[in-house]
């Protein structure tokens, strides 16, 4: 690998530039991590990168997302080969091509047109009509990763996770269920929902006081565990703080420079927070106090 974490997709709402920061935050010694709700799998890649974690889950309902992701650990030619061929196959007429494989993609779920559409989709955004169908539009002003570059990527990540991680594309709290107190489960919901109004970038939600719950279960379970939650961009708060009941330390890290109010003509910082257990806050050095709800901002530090 070139020095560089690899990351063969862009996926909106990726912790993939704060993980170092967000590993700051890690025990010393983990010997699983979990990630029910995993995304690009940013995290995992990251511990793996920097020898956090012996072992890994990597859960997501997004069930074309972890099949996908699994070809990628575990069939990195393969899936390599494929998105090239796609790739080349698109150059006579890219937004043709993009809709013709977009289609299929909802016929079939091929992790190799989901690919290729996460490489060509708007910002890396996901999103999906009623009907569950994947129904973003291209950047019609690019490609794609290079064919090279892509297999570089899922190259690197094959090295540092196969032969070592679970896939699964259950519920979150069938996964919850596995963690025991050696492990480490980092969280990051996909949507603060009260069930009501699905969010058109996920193919589920989880309810608010169902989320809870399962926090204070895990609590009672010492289960070492951080979740990435509510967060603002200047002074616009976004979503609800978990309770103070849960014990939970929690902590501001400075995001960067938002794009969206760049685009507006402003210059407005987003803050992403965490929440660490009771468990986990007891057992790593860098946090010493006991109080519930204690407040750190982690600005240019790290």
């Amino acid at each position: 690998m070139n020095g560089k974490l690899p990351h063969p997709f862009p996926y909106q709402g990726s912790k993939r530039n704060i993980a170092p920061k967000i590993l700051k935050f890690f025990p010393e010694k983990v010997e699983r991590l979990i990630e029910p709700f995993a995304g690009s799998a940013a995290i995992s890649i990251a511990s793996a990168y920097y020898g956090l974690s012996k072992y890994f889950i990597i859960n997501d309902l997004n069930k074309p997302l972890v099949d996908l992701l699994r070809m990628i650990v575990e069939q990195p030619v393969k899936i390599s080969e494929l998105y090239e061929k796609l790739w080349n196959e698109q150059l006579d007429n890219p937004r043709k091509f993009y809709d013709y494989i977009r289609e299929q993609f909802n016929l079939t779920g091929k992790p190799e047109y989901f690919l290729y559409l996460l490489a060509r989709c708007v910002k890396g955004s996901v999103r999906y009509n009623g009907n569950g169908e994947f129904n973003q539009s291209p950047d019609n002003r690019r490609k794609g990763m290079r064919p090279k570059k892509m297999r570089e990527n899922i190259l690197g990540v094959s090295l540092l996770l196969k032969g070592k991680t679970e896939f699964y594309s259950k519920n979150y709290r069938d996964i919850l269920k596995l963690a025991t107190p050696r492990d480490l489960v980092y969280m990051d919901p996909p949507y603060q929902g009260v069930c009501r109004n699905r969010d058109t970038r996920y193919l589920a939600s989880i309810q608010f006081c169902e989320f809870v719950e399962s926090l204070e279960e895990l609590n009672n379970r010492n289960i070492k565990y951080i979740v990435s939650y509510d967060g603002r961009t200047g002074e616009k708060v976004h979503g609800n703080k978990l309770p103070e009941s849960l014990e939970l330390t929690h902590i501001e890290i400075a995001a960067g420079v938002s794009s969206q109010a760049t685009l507006l003509g402003k210059k407005a910082v987003t803050i992403e927070s965490l929440y660490l257990s009771p468990a986990l806050s007891e057992e790593i050095s860098t946090i010493k106090s006991t109080k519930p709800a204690r407040q750190l901002v982690i600005g240019e530090l790290f």
